[in-house]
């Protein structure tokens, strides 16, 4: 059985991602191009999880303007054969022991609520790190123009201790 390896991302590994969200069915598939830019242009704070050189998952975030100890986390997509392993989590850990987010002390994402399995991974994280979780807001449904689209609630995980991530 191999192993899964993280690394940063390439822009040319954005297609890959899209593929992947598109065929999770449960992603909000964006442009191609918007996966190539999130992968050049915020590789520090986007992984990739590869298995025998097929991609296995993904998470992408940034860093939230004027908070430089809060990442948003934007999405995070793993394979259908690799869920249920602890990728996702394997993922968002992996993001937080780098060097780029030694300051972030805070992670920020939404999820809509139908989402159960995004809710759980994120408890999970927050269980981990010995920290909490809250709502804090998020985005009403009236906000997301055409196709229906679930409200999506933002939840904050924090404060997150560095001796965590180190160990």
């Amino acid at each position: 059985m191999s192993e899964v390896r993280f690394r940063k991302p390439q822009a040319e590994d954005g297609a890959r991602i899209w593929e992947l969200v598109r065929q999770s069915r449960v992603l909000d598939v964006n442009s191609i191009y918007c996966y190539i830019m999130l992968c050049r242009y915020f590789a520090e704070t986007c992984v990739i999880a590869e298995k025998e050189g097929e991609l296995t998952g993904f998470v992408t975030s940034c860093p939230v303007p004027g908070s430089r100890d809060t990442l948003f986390v934007w999405q995070i997509g793993v394979a259908e054969s690799e869920r249920g392993q602890g990728v996702g989590r394997r993922l968002l850990e992996e993001l937080l022991k780098r060097e780029s987010c030694r300051d972030i002390r805070y992670l920020e994402t939404t999820i809509s609520p139908s989402n159960g399995p995004s809710r759980a991974l994120f408890a999970r994280l927050t269980d981990s790190l010995e920290t909490k979780m809250v709502e804090a807001g998020g985005f009403p449904a009236q906000m997301f123009p055409g196709e229906e689209h679930e409200e999506e609630k933002l939840y904050r995980i924090g404060p997150i201790a560095t001796t965590i991530l180190k160990s």
